[in-house]
């Protein structure tokens, strides 16, 4: 059996799930990121300039960012977290044939999916609403699947490592919350002092705006940004393996 068909054996039942609560999924995806377009696009800065684009233009990638981290995060961890504990049905899966990273990734899939089509809508009405500035590139599409993936594994490292739905409501209030509005959705993260970059940059949301937000406005992509990125996916599927491996779960 090849990689990729593991892969879909383990994530079939996921997408499946998504397919019966689809229409469920594209209300939830819409309804946050609109209203955070709304409060901070046009109801804080309208008519400022930052980058030398409209701050509308500087949000929306923003924006998308911030969806796919919501949306991929989100959906992994809750159906794993609730797959592993109440369900049960997660250690039957580590019984069959398969190799860990296809469990991880099939796992994973979910998430990259909802998180796909969450920054596919958001971009969509953002080029609606300002066409003049948005572009949609191949760095822009690379970014935003590296992205999905990385929230990801996020979502499924914080899944098998919590022991409970509180544990999980914790992580997200620790660690999610903070990224939504401190890595450079809503601002710019040069305009703060040198420390606070500092710490904001070891946030992978930090580097996944630089680089939506990058490869969109047609600003100097920052290929280091990426790499970043891509560091945190290799720790976050490192750490899972690990987990799954030694049967900390």
């Amino acid at each position: 059996m090849s990689f990729f068909h593991e892969v879909y054996y383990v994530a079939w039942g996921d997408l499946r799930y998504m397919r019966h609560t689809f229409k469920n999924i594209l209300i939830s995806s819409l309804v946050t990121p609109i209203l955070y377009l709304l409060a901070f696009g046009y109801g804080l800065r309208v008519g400022a300039d930052v980058g030398g684009v409209p701050y509308i233009d500087f949000v929306i990638p923003g924006v998308i960012a911030l969806s796919c981290l919501s949306s991929s995060f989100a959906a992994t961890s809750t159906r794993l977290n609730v797959q592993r504990l109440y369900y049960r049905c997660f250690d039957e899966m580590m019984m069959c044939p398969l190799s860990n990273p296809a469990i991880i990734c099939g796992k994973a899939l979910i998430g990259v999916c909802r998180g796909l089509l969450s920054s596919a809508l958001i971009f969509t009405i953002g080029w609606v609403l300002e066409p003049s500035y948005l572009f949609l590139t191949p760095l822009l599409i690379l970014t935003v699947i590296l992205a999905s993936f990385t929230f990801s594994m996020l979502g499924v490292m914080c899944a098998l490592l919590a022991r409970s739905h509180a544990a999980m409501t914790t992580f997200s209030s620790l660690v999610i919350t903070p990224m939504t509005f401190l890595c450079g959705t809503f601002f710019a993260i040069d305009s703060l002092p040198a420390w606070a970059q500092g710490v904001l940059y070891c946030l992978p949301l930090s580097e996944a705006s630089s680089c939506i937000r990058a490869a969109a406005l047609g600003f100097d992509f920052p290929f280091w940004a990426l790499g970043v990125l891509a560091l945190f996916f290799c720790i976050f599927f490192s750490v899972n393996l690990y987990l799954i491996k030694n049967r900390k779960i």
